[in-house]
């Protein structure tokens, strides 16, 4: 409760002021919990793919990160090299669990083609894939994507695989160079909010990762989504947005 203090100016004036102050801004909630997951449709496996060939490269020892033992682990591995449009080749290791090269390569062959569909903004900073059977969550950073397939299965079934490889790929290709950037920071705080639950309680860490598909969405794939999401979406990260028109990432293979 405000008491008025003893003053020599009108009562009036003093209510005038009060009534006339600005409020802090109260901060929006989220419009969702998690943006790799708000329509399954912004690339789908019928879309064209960047990926130019794939080359088995022998058999030999990594070390992959694994979350089944939440470590970095030497591991024997059925290499690939797998070429993009635009000269980029990145390694491809499966696990040898998966049995025999023939079968690595289905996999390898899968997933590569899937991680060609992302931008090409995406794939600057990707230097391998790890793949590894069980159901445990994909990942982003140290130059590479990490992809379980136990998990894949569920994203699959939702729809959502290639839209949590652009999240992951994300991680990989922008946060170095912009999660911590002032450019960035000023976005943030200009929008005044985040567009999920995940960036807002993983601000540093998650949100990049988390804007850049919503402006993805917005920017390449409105015929996609509902006019109502799309409005959301603007309405809520407007300064994100321009932030990444300004990057002018190279969006290949999206048309």
């Amino acid at each position: 409760m405000f008491r008025l203090r003893e003053s020599s100016a009108p009562v009036t004036v003093l209510l005038l002021s009060l009534a006339c102050a600005t409020p802090e801004p109260v901060p929006q909630e989220p419009p969702y919990r998690g943006t790799a997951f708000i329509d399954p449709d912004l690339i789908v496996a019928s879309d064209p793919s960047a990926l130019r060939s794939l080359d088995y490269a022998g058999l030999d020892t990594r070390r992959m990160f694994d979350r089944r033992a939440d470590a970095f682990v030497p591991t024997d591995a059925f290499l690939f090299n797998a070429a993009f449009e635009g000269e980029t080749t990145v390694e491809v290791q499966v696990n040898v669990e998966f049995g025999d090269a023939a079968t690595a390569k289905r996999h390898a062959a899968f997933y590569a083609r899937a991680i060609g569909q992302l931008p090409a903004g995406l794939r600057t900073l990707v230097e391998t894939v790890w793949i590894h059977r069980g159901d445990q969550p994909f990942g982003g950073g140290n130059d590479n994507i990490l992809i379980h397939t136990g998990k894949a299965a569920e994203y699959l079934r939702d729809g959502v695989l290639e839209e949590i490889l652009m999240h992951e790929a994300a991680h990989t290709s922008l946060d170095p160079v912009h999660a911590a950037a002032d450019a960035w920071l000023a976005a943030q705080a200009a929008d005044g909010g985040y567009i999920s639950d995940y960036a807002r309680d993983h601000p540093g860490r998650e949100d990049v990762a988390e804007s850049f598909g919503p402006f993805f969405a917005v920017r390449h794939r409105p015929e996609r989504i509902s006019r109502e999401m799309v409005e959301t979406i603007e309405a809520t990260m407007p300064s994100r947005i321009e932030f990444f028109d300004r990057l002018e990432l190279d969006m290949n293979p999206v048309r």
